[in-house]
C-alpha cells in the first residue's frame, strides 16, 4: 500500500503539482523533492535544496540520519 501511495505522489510531482510531505521515506524524498527540511525534536536543523540536502548535509545530526537511512 505504501508503494502505491508513493507512486501516485511521484506522478503528481512529475506533473507539476506542489505538495508538502512529511516523511521518513528518504529515497522517495530524494526522487521528488525540490527542497527538504530536517527537523529534530520540533526544531528545524537544516533546510536546503534537495540536491545539497542529500549530497552535502551541513548538520552532523542530518549526516548521521542519512547514513543510517540511505544505503
Amino acid at each position: 500500500m505504501v508503494n502505491e501511495v508513493l507512486g501516485v505522489m511521484e506522478e503528481l510531482a512529475a506533473s507539476g503539482v506542489t505538495m508538502l510531505c512529511v516523511t521518513h521515506e528518504m529515497g522517495f524524498a530524494r526522487r521528488v523533492a525540490d527542497r527538504c527540511i530536517f527537523m529534530d525534536r520540533g526544531a528545524i536543523l537544516e533546510s536546503a535544496p534537495a540536491t545539497r540536502f542529500f549530497d552535502a548535509p551541513e548538520s552532523e545530526r542530518l549526516k548521521v540520519f542519512l547514513s543510517q537511512i540511505l544505503h
